[in-house]
């Protein structure tokens, strides 16, 4: 394929709708018919990056293999794609700003007066050109986050615009909306979609596909008046409905022919690449056909928002499945956790997982819950703040050490850390030291993770600020 193509995926009515999902999906119905694809997320926000957000306004922070805090729709593209993605897949308003403002501030604009149109505009186009260029991709698909009328998504959507008509053909608009389902009236209620799409209409997007997010099924008349209004052929009115588990979103859309549309829309022959799907629907068979029920207890302070622990539910998710079992994950507040509960709240878990987290609140209730799975032989995973829970509650309560905490680092050893994380660009403009990315790791022999993962050298990726002290190895 000559050019690569651009696939821009907008959502309308209210979020939440799964743009991520959507774009996702798609992602892995083209690599399904051998096309080399990437995807990219662009959020409204004025923060350079997620990695300042607290989990409650945002979930999890999900970190590429390059070190990047990115939002947690990257997770998803990585799980469905099995691509690796890195800064240049996670794009904020915050960051596209400190650019330009950094560029006027070496002079690259020679005196002229700095302007949303074109310079910002031109630094996000830029954005998503290059990832295309660079990688030599067949498509990029491109998510705008927030809902078309949002003032902060505004300089995304004139890029889009700008870019439709600069790309032609080589570019689509796929946009997503809800269709809410009034039950006193029974009946679904198509004028959202319609308002939604005139706003994009007023900003120049003519959306090529729109996907419709429902509860219930929606009928040929319906989607015929959708078209009518909006201007979409009738068969690239597809809906996404409401299905047990998001890994059958591909194949929902599919079955509508969605991956076809997208072919023709571009100048591309549907006919010239079948789609092989046989290890997807061999996963979502065996998420049928398992019975055993394994559970898991996930003892973190995030739990009101269990977008906080997505990438952790997800994989504990895929790992049950492949293992033939049902997953039933229980999420434990750490702060509802005290001596005289602990019993009551894990006793019939099968499993427990200490989340990662920051800041002290809720940590002494992982203390609690480590301390009863210790005592009581309860399979138990920490991870990053969950693993020096895990330290701390074996060096207070087994070895004496009742002052053991996470403390400040001595001078020497901080400045080696971050003389690490500069070598690797995983310094955060936070003032601390982190370590994130992708780390190498050297497995020793015979071990319980050698076996667990069936090779001696593997590159996990991290996203914390306590090492172990050595010292009391």
């Amino acid at each position: 394929m000559s050019k690569t193509k651009y696939i821009f995926v907008t959502g309308g009515v209210t979020s939440s709708l799964g743009k991520g999902i959507i774009s996702a999906s798609i992602g892995k119905l083209l690599q399904s018919r051998g096309y080399s694809v990437t995807i990219q997320k662009f959020d409204p926000y004025i923060n350079v990056d997620p990695g300042t957000l607290n989990p409650y306004e945002h979930g999890e922070c999900y970190v590429t293999v390059d070190g990047h805090e990115t939002d947690l729709d990257l997770g998803h593209y990585e799980r469905f794609t099995d691509i690796e993605t890195h800064s240049a897949n996670s794009i904020t308003t915050g960051r596209i700003y400190l650019n330009v403002i950094n560029k006027e501030r070496h002079g690259d604009y020679l005196g002229r007066t700095v302007q949303i149109i074109p310079h910002i505009t031109d630094e996000i186009k830029r954005n998503i050109l290059l990832l295309g260029q660079k990688n030599n991709l067949d498509f990029v698909i491109t998510e705008i986050g927030g809902v078309a009328g949002d003032i902060e998504s505004l300089p995304f959507l004139e890029s889009v615009r700008q870019l439709k008509w600069e790309l032609g053909t080589d570019c689509i608009c796929v946009h997503l909306t809800y269709v809410p389902y009034l039950a006193a009236a029974k009946e679904l209620k198509t004028k959202p979609t319609q308002h939604s799409v005139k706003k994009l209409q007023e900003l120049g997007i003519q959306p090529d596909i729109l996907v419709l997010r429902t509860e219930h099924d929606i009928n040929e008349e319906i989607r015929r008046k959708v078209s009518q209004f909006c201007n979409v052929l009738p068969e690239a009115v597809i809906q996404s409905k409401d299905v047990s588990t998001i890994y059958e979103v591909p194949l929902k859309i599919q079955e509508q022919h969605i991956d076809s549309i997208i072919l023709k829309k571009v100048g591309l022959s549907p006919d010239d690449t079948k789609s092989d799907l046989t290890k997807w629907k061999s996963f979502l068979n065996m998420l049928k056909s398992s019975n055993e029920i394994v559970e898991i207890g996930l003892v973190g302070k995030y739990v009101e928002l269990q977008d906080a622990y997505k990438s952790i539910s997800e994989a504990l998710f895929q790992a049950a499945t492949y293992n033939k079992h049902k997953l039933k994950l229980v999420y434990i507040h750490s702060e509802n956790i005290d001596a005289i509960n602990v019993e009551e709240q894990l006793k019939d878990m099968d499993g427990i997982v200490i989340a990662p987290g920051f800041g002290q609140r809720g940590i002494e209730g992982k203390f609690v819950a480590l301390k009863y799975a210790r005592e009581h032989n309860i399979p138990t995973f920490g991870i990053c703040l969950g693993m020096q829970c895990m330290v701390i509650e074996y060096a207070r309560n087994v070895l004496g050490l009742h002052q053991a905490n996470s403390t400040e680092m001595d001078p020497k050893t901080k400045q080696n850390v971050i003389d690490l994380m500069e070598s690797q660009k995983a310094i955060t403009d936070k003032g601390g030291t982190m370590r994130l990315g992708a780390y190498r790791c050297d497995l020793v022999p015979n071990s319980l993770v050698l076996k667990a993962y069936e090779k001696s050298t593997i590159y996990e990726r991290h996203r914390h600020r306590y090492e172990f002290n050595n010292k009391y190895k």
